[in-house]
């Protein structure tokens, strides 16, 4: 089979920073695809990964280039920010048979509000979304349609201010917890494939003189890689949990859960694409990645994964394995 594989970073250039972490999940997939033999296709703006064929791409023609190569081959797996999948992904159902979340799935995970809407009506614990801050509390400032830690912070009151509203900022109640994420892949069989723990960094962040900004006392959130996997006697609550949400909100494909875990687990994040957790994945897991999102979407998932061992990154060792950019795209 002819597979595009479509990494929004690397596709476009556009965020530098993310380039490593983009390079290390769509080298993970294109090196699996090929294990089995399929063949490659990635659109690249200046980054190459050493695996499949490059496709000239840049912002401006990121999409175009999607939608011309998508026609051509035989599946699809885009990687983009959560507000841009639903569009991208359906440019990828309409040329292609798309191996991941549809674009109404897509969607709803991204759009916060309407994701712990739907997390709650089915029962599943979510960090309560708040009007206003109360003394002695802690809230999560983010935007509400990002993705991962990106502009998130941790502040002990905050205001709506104009700038808030316009920005589209939320603020949600911080829950005192590990953090971690679940990542499975969804189906009409999902099957977790592992716990992973969450570095999480607090960094005092003290706005600016002058600037407005929605958020005072504030401590950026920061994302510094993970351990893959993380062994807990909860193991199994946490898998129930991430299946019961992938399932209430209709994802499909390979799909990581971010869920703090307390007194019990609360999602606050459902991320419907390929995760850089699954970096280490691919070193811990016996099965090819690829091979299971082919059997989701065109045979039967096993039962189970065999998992070997433990790998843990960071933000920092990505940059130094990806950080380095080829210019010799064709």
């Amino acid at each position: 089979m002819k597979i595009l594989v479509a990494e929004f970073a690397v596709g476009t250039d556009i965020e530098k920073s993310l380039i490593p972490e983009g390079a290390a999940m769509l080298k993970t997939l294109a090196e699996s695809f090929i294990r089995v033999g399929h063949e490659v296709y990635y659109p690249a703006a200046s980054t190459e990964i050493g695996a499949g064929t490059p496709l000239e791409s840049t912002a401006e023609s990121f999409r175009q280039v999607v939608e011309k190569e998508a026609k051509k081959c035989d599946a699809g797996l885009l990687i983009a920010p959560d507000g841009m999948l639903p569009e991208l992904n359906r440019i990828l159902e309409e040329n292609t048979v798309n191996l991941g979340c549809s674009p109404e799935s897509a969607a709803c995970c991204a759009d916060k509000v309407l994701c712990t809407e739907v997390l709650k009506k089915a029962g599943i614990k979510a960090p309560e979304i708040a009007e206003r801050a109360e003394k002695g509390k802690r809230y999560v400032i983010k935007p509400r349609f990002g993705c991962g830690a990106e502009a998130t912070s941790l502040v002990t009151e905050f205001k709506k201010t104009e700038d808030f509203i316009a920005r589209e900022y939320i603020a949600s109640e911080y829950i005192e917890g590990k953090h971690l994420s679940v990542s499975l892949i969804a189906g009409k069989k999902p099957l977790p494939l592992t716990v992973n723990r969450q570095f999480i960094e607090f960094e005092e962040n003290k706005d600016r003189e002058g600037e407005t900004s929605p958020k005072t006392g504030v401590s950026g959130i920061k994302y510094n890689g993970s351990l893959t996997p993380y062994q807990t006697p909860r193991e199994e609550e946490l898998y129930e949990t991430a299946i019961s949400a992938v399932k209430c909100l209709g994802c499909f494909g390979y799909v990581g859960v971010d869920i703090v875990l307390s007194d019990f687990p609360y999602v606050v994040d459902v991320n419907p694409r390929p995760t850089a957790s699954l970096f280490g994945i691919s070193r811990v897991m016996k099965e090819e990645i690829g091979e299971l999102l082919l059997k989701n979407r065109f045979g039967e998932l096993p039962d189970s994964v065999r998992i070997e061992g433990e790998y843990h990154f960071s933000k920092d060792m990505l940059g130094e394995l990806f950080g380095r950019k080829s210019t010799t795209c064709h």
